[in-house]
């Protein structure tokens, strides 16, 4: 049949196809209209064909086969995963709503370990009435000093409960490298104390007492290539510490488990979890390693802090469901969605319900987990794959090359090479090259922030962390989320006690004053401030009349560039000083509406961030 289907189209090659192409593109730079030039560090091609799949080394193995591209399992099986502070709820309270999420959808429980850690008596509080074979226990927070007693906390616990050591899952995030990568802290006597517990869980073969927190590259703003290869680099440091200590590397491999972020970028993220695959299970190999349960990557995946927004929250539902479905798709281990409200209140019963369903309807509903690597095979994917994965491999051996993780990060290296792409991602934004939802692009327009959200929450800052007692051996990654400058940019507004007025001045052509009246409006609404839109006015004076009625601070004019030449010096004359009269347009006759005195333009090249912070400033809306 599939031979008789195609037979009906003859087939057209690649030659014939560039070939229409060029003739559409009349004369117009093919690289400039049509390569996407990513902040990956490669380009994507507009189409990509059968042909282009030839030479990609990870083609052609199944899932559960080496290299796991297409996933460590022969199932996509992941585990629904929440996670409870245990300092702010205590241990009965995290105790209480752990055991109502697991009867709710959860598979998989995570505790945010108090600062001084957990003794026997409070492990045994907070594990109580949990069947430890049935469901995965994960600590997160696990700080130097209480690492050892958390482990053996939980052993002693599990020992007592009768639990089937073999069937026992749980992992421990602790990682000298985290305090190093937050706060610029490093420990040298750190590897040895992490050595100490694998004696401590030698006969638990599903415990995990390492921690790689992808994640974090992905808060500072990374690309996805470097939050995959700076992982790899930690992943590979950690094998090389424990090596030195007598440990065989396929142990430390069993016993790592890597935390990564779900970016927005839904394609590349799935390529991402791909790559990883192959690149740990390289890196294993060339350990010396040949268990293939030792060769597979361990990948929890948690959507990114770094897109959510405190204002238009409840969008932050939907970029939670698409970052869980390019996790799902790609088969991880396990995926926690972050509640809506996570950037700026402690979740509650909602949002927490919200969040485990988005993967329970992934599931139950939309059947995600019954098809093992839809993916494989599509020529884009498959393409983007061997990108992310030698753009990746190509960093993981820069930071090799300069004595690895610890020493790259000291050096400055790792910071710099971040903050570069995370300076472009902040300029993209600012101009709205990329949008942001609800923040610089279609703003909820009768919004104002809570006093939930404080000036702390949206202006950017370093993570907290609790890793003290230690000088800073290097600076330490900036913690942030893309949409915090225009939520203060906002938040000022609110603040301040004052709503200016941005008033649209529509005339002359109906198409062309109602689109740039609908771009001013949000333009200025971005900012907090209160936009009046007007279908069109008959005369331009009939509108100025209107403007000047309203009280508004902001009178933009909205028309065709053939008639901002007459009509905007008529309207900078009879408003005078009483408003600012702003151009929607870079039109041709710029030149002379400036000499008629007529300075301010708002358009689709405008770094937005800047222009609207020098409009509050003249406003008098002091910044946060």
């Amino acid at each position: 049949m599939t031979e008789k289907l195609f037979s009906e189209f003859p087939p057209v090659s690649t030659a014939e196809w560039e070939e229409v192409i060029q003739k559409d593109l009349k004369g117009a730079d093919y690289e400039k209209k049509l390569v996407w030039r990513t902040q990956e560090g490669f380009n994507v091609r507009p189409y990509y064909r059968r042909e282009d799949l030839s030479g990609l080394e990870h083609i052609g193995s199944q899932p559960g086969q080496f290299p796991f591209v297409r996933g460590t399992r022969a199932d996509n099986s992941w585990l629904v995963r929440q996670d409870w502070n245990v300092a702010e709820l205590g241990g009965e309270e995290a105790n209480r709503q752990a055991l109502d999420a697991l009867m709710k959808g959860v598979q998989s429980v995570g505790f945010r370990v108090p600062k001084d850690g957990l003794d026997k008596a409070a492990m045994a509080v907070l594990l109580k009435d949990f069947c430890l074979t049935a469901v995965e226990v994960n600590f997160t927070g696990c700080c130097p000093g209480h690492h050892a007693e958390l482990v053996s906390a939980f052993v002693e616990y599990a020992e007592s409960q009768g639990a089937d050591k073999s069937a026992v899952r749980a992992s421990f995030d602790y990682s000298p490298l985290r305090a190093l990568t937050r706060k610029g802290h490093f420990c040298e006597t750190s590897y040895d104390k992490l050595a100490a517990q694998f004696e401590v869980v030698k006969d638990w073969p599903l415990i995990r007492i390492v921690g790689v927190g992808a994640s974090l590259f992905n808060s500072a703003g990374s690309s996805i290539s470097q939050e995959l290869g700076y992982a790899v680099a930690q992943g590979n440091e950690f094998i090389s510490a424990m090596t030195e200590r007598g440990i065989a590397a396929a142990e430390v491999g069993k016993r790592i488990k890597f935390t990564f972020a779900i970016s927005g970028n839904y394609f590349f993220e799935i390529a991402k979890f791909r790559a990883a695959r192959v690149l740990w299970a390289n890196v294993m190999k060339a350990w010396g390693v040949e268990c293939p349960e030792a060769q597979k990557i361990c990948v929890h995946a948690v959507t990114s802090e770094w897109n959510q927004t405190v204002y238009d929250a409840y969008v932050n539902m939907l970029r939670g469901t698409t970052e869980a479905m390019s996790a799902a798709i790609a088969g991880v281990d396990s995926i926690e969605v972050l509640p809506f409200d996570h950037a700026f209140r402690a979740p509650g019963e909602f949002s927490n319900r919200i969040a485990r369903n988005v993967q329970s309807i992934l599931k139950e509903e939309a059947h995600f987990d019954k098809i093992v690597d839809p993916s494989a095979g599509s020529y884009y994917l498959e393409n983007l794959t061997s990108s992310i994965m030698n753009t990746a491999w190509t960093i993981f051996q820069g930071v090799e090359a300069e004595g690895g993780y610890v020493a790259a990060f000291k050096a400055g290296t790792i910071q710099a090479a971040i903050k570069d792409v995370a300076n472009k991602k902040d300029q993209a934004i600012a101009k709205r090259r990329d949008t942001i939802l609800g923040s610089n692009q279609y703003p909820n327009f009768l919004e104002t922030a809570s006093d939930e959200i404080t000036s702390e929450i949206v202006t950017k800052g370093a993570a907290k962390c609790c890793c003290g007692g230690h000088e800073p051996v290097a600076e330490p990654l900036e913690t942030y989320r893309g949409s915090q400058p225009f939520e203060a940019l906002r938040l000022a507004t609110d603040r301040s006690g004052k709503r200016p007025t941005a008033f649209m001045l529509t005339f002359g052509n109906l198409a062309m004053c109602r689109a740039r009246a609908q771009f001013s409006c949000n333009f200025f609404a971005v900012a907090g401030f209160k936009v009046v839109d007007n279908n069109r006015f008959a005369t331009v004076d009939e509108g100025i009349e209107a403007a000047l009625a309203s009280g508004a601070e902001i009178i933009v004019a909205c028309s065709a560039d053939d008639e901002y030449a007459e009509a905007v010096p008529q309207i900078a004359a009879k408003v005078g000083g009483r408003a600012i009269v702003v151009v929607a347009g870079d039109p041709e006759c710029r030149p002379q509406l400036e000499e008629a005195g007529v300075k301010d333009y708002i358009h689709v090249r405008c770094n937005v961030l800047e222009t609207l912070r020098e409009y509050e400033d003249r406003l008098g809306i002091a910044k946060l």
